[in-house]
């Protein structure tokens, strides 16, 4: 196994910076190693194919969100400071995402990297299941909520961005993950709570 270093590393960011813009299909791994300043050779030390390096990128995300949502929950924080601080980490997780990133991770014909994003997302949620479950024990989350109801409605949300009708509602697609987000945490935060 390669440890990582600075040409890994600029190779994620390039990679991430083009997925975000552009999507998975449009971008080549001529165009990572150009942003990256790195060679072919090196992009293949680190990673088999482009679909390789996009599921890294993903899982390291996703990883490294998990994470600060977990911290956030467990916070001994005020309940507004939480809501801002979730919805701030919803706020980066989204931003400078395009309707190709959307369309080639969620719903695109890369049966391999769909899969992957599909089988990572439902890691993600049972962890995040599970910290649903801590602040509901705290009284942050109201008790009368059924935390696996919540979690459908999240994956029912992913559909809407297909709908071309409603993303016409607004003038980027964060912004109506962003609406989506603080519908949710809205209504899931018990407002007599008091740390």
């Amino acid at each position: 196994m390669i440890k990582p270093n600075k040409k890994y590393s600029d190779i994620l960011a390039a990679a991430r910076v083009l997925f975000w813009k552009h999507g998975f299909k449009r971008v080549s791994v001529d165009e990572i190693c150009k942003e990256a300043k790195a060679s072919k050779m090196t992009f293949y030390k680190y990673f088999g194919n482009k679909t390789e390096l996009a599921k890294t990128i993903f899982d390291n995300l996703v990883e490294s969100g998990e994470k600060e949502f977990s911290q956030i929950v467990s916070s001994k924080i005020s309940p507004a400071e939480k809501i801002k601080r979730i919805m701030m980490l919803k706020l980066e997780g989204t931003e400078n995402i395009s309707r190709e990133f959307i369309n080639d991770f969620y719903l695109g014909n890369e049966i391999e990297l769909k899969n992957f994003v599909e089988e990572r997302t439902l890691k993600a949620w049972e962890n995040i299941k599970k910290d649903y479950k801590s602040a509901q024990e705290s009284g942050f989350i109201r008790k009368d909520l059924n935390i696996d109801f919540i979690i459908k409605v999240q994956f029912k949300m992913v559909e809407l961005l297909k709908d071309e009708s409603t993303v016409k509602m607004f003038e980027s697609q964060q912004k109506m993950i962003m609406e989506l987000a603080t519908i949710l945490v809205s209504g899931i935060v018990d407002e007599s709570y008091v740390k």
